[in-house]
């Protein structure tokens, strides 16, 4: 598997791997991830700072998390 890593990879490879991943913007249409009622308006504005350079893609993931989950 290639590095995700935004070192390693070019801001349109960084989208591919957001559209690959949440299935959704491709030739498979959307797969029903629910992504786009998370309550981020759009998946894309979620990992839009992950496309621009500016946070990992597991560091999104884990603000999305800490916003959205409660434990308990």
């Amino acid at each position: 598997m290639a590095s995700v890593l935004i070192k390693d990879t070019t801001r349109e490879e960084r989208e591919r791997i957001v559209r690959r991943g949440l299935s959704c913007g491709d030739a498979t249409g959307c797969d029903s991830c629910s992504g786009c009622s998370m309550g981020v308006g759009s998946i894309d504005a979620m990992y839009q700072p992950y496309i621009d350079g500016k946070l990992e893609l597991a560091e999104v993931n884990m603000l999305h998390a800490a916003t959205s989950y409660t434990h308990g």
